[in-house]
């Protein structure tokens, strides 16, 4: 069969890969669409450090094709989201339903490929940029088989990411305030949850101009361009701490929540200036693992302020995916409109191009 290989030097689709026969606990699926994350992309540059060769993918979704001794959760012929979180069911942080928090879900290389009679690894516990695929069965959760799997692939990673950290990570109530600092993917799908969240205001910053109608389509009530050497005075003056001024005592004025998606020590310090007293900022997207940021001590002790990290939007695969499945099929959260376009495994350099431009929200690779 095809896949997308990490050869040690770049992404290649390349022929001879099989897969092995599902052990107990798991399962064999037969990928039908996978979504192009920047994960991806950044794991075939070889920032990651992941061994060589490596099928790659992590967003994806199909149909079950083969179970092993002692699967219940989903039959063949299901159709299934994969979700990265391989988690192992029993430990604490499992038994809480928090299984981004599980040691398990960490790593999980494994080689259940072969490419032309040699052993291949995994990537992230999905390695979906291929034929089939094998998982844990915890990490396939069954959905409708109305759902198209092409709008239901970008859920297991950039869906559940955004709309998660909005969601599961943090605590927003009706009427609170918000900005989302990048919005690709990720940042999109923050922003529509914060709309199912009924957040008041809903700022959305980017560098890219072309993004603003897209992020005001998934409910953003303002777009900032992000290359502005003000963005912080631009979002006090839509949220001001009063009708005569922009900031008050310990900087109280701005907003109760910013979702950093980009990552970078920079925003990580505007978003703290564009707080207001109570509010928090969470970290969503990842820089290098060296970034560091600095900030002041006293935007915290004397009003309350904090920030916190989010991996995978804190949810639960199980609990959460059927929730956001459900609100698509009610019209209330939208899926297909986040895939701009559709491309064959072959054109994977294609979409990571067009990413690049930011001319798409998220490109699709289809299997089928």
């Amino acid at each position: 069969m095809k896949g997308i290989v990490f050869t040690g030097e770049g992404a290649e689709v390349l022929t001879g890969l099989e897969v092995r026969d599902p052990g107990p606990g798991e399962v064999i699926v037969r990928i039908v669409a996978a979504g192009v994350c920047h994960s991806d992309v950044t794991a075939a540059a070889g920032a990651f450090g992941w061994p060589a060769p490596a099928v790659l993918g992590h967003e994806g979704a199909g149909v079950v094709d083969q179970i092993g001794i002692g699967v219940t959760n989903v039959e063949v012929g299901d159709h299934v989201i994969i979700s990265t979180l391989a988690a192992c069911g029993m430990c604490k942080a499992c038994a809480a339903g928090k299984p981004t928090r599980c040691r398990q879900t960490l790593g999980n290389m494994a080689q259940p490929f072969t490419l032309n009679g040699d052993p291949c690894w995994n990537f992230a516990a999905a390695s979906v940029f291929t034929e089939r695929t094998i998982v844990k069965a915890i990490q396939a959760v069954k959905i409708p088989k109305d759902v198209p799997l092409t709008s239901a692939c970008l859920v297991g990673c950039g869906v559940m990411t955004g709309a998660g950290s909005v969601l599961y990570r943090s605590n927003v109530q009706v009427g609170d305030t918000a900005v989302v600092y990048g919005c690709g993917g990720v940042g999109l799908n923050a922003i529509q949850a914060l709309r199912v969240r009924r957040a008041s205001r809903i700022i959305a910053i980017d560098t890219e101009p072309q993004k603003e109608a897209l992020a005001r389509a998934f409910g953003a009530t303002d777009y900032i361009d992000g290359r502005s050497d003000d963005v912080v005075e631009q979002v006090r003056t839509l949220v001001p701490y009063s009708d005569t001024e922009l900031s008050g005592p310990f900087n109280a004025g701005g907003v109760d929540w910013v979702y950093d998606v980009v990552g970078h020590p920079t925003v990580t310090s505007n978003a703290l200036e564009m707080l207001d007293w109570g509010g928090t900022v969470v970290i969503i997207g990842t820089p290098g693992g060296d970034a560091k940021f600095e900030l002041p001590y006293q935007r915290f002790t004397q009003n309350e302020r904090g920030v916190i990290g989010s991996r995978a939007g804190s949810y639960s695969p199980h609990r959460d995916i059927p929730q956001i499945i459900d609100l698509y099929r009610r019209g209330e959260f939208m899926l297909d409109e986040l895939v701009s376009a559709t491309y064959p495994m072959e054109k994977f350099a294609d979409v990571v191009h067009d990413m690049h431009s930011g001319s798409i929200a998220r490109g699709v690779l289809t299997f089928d």
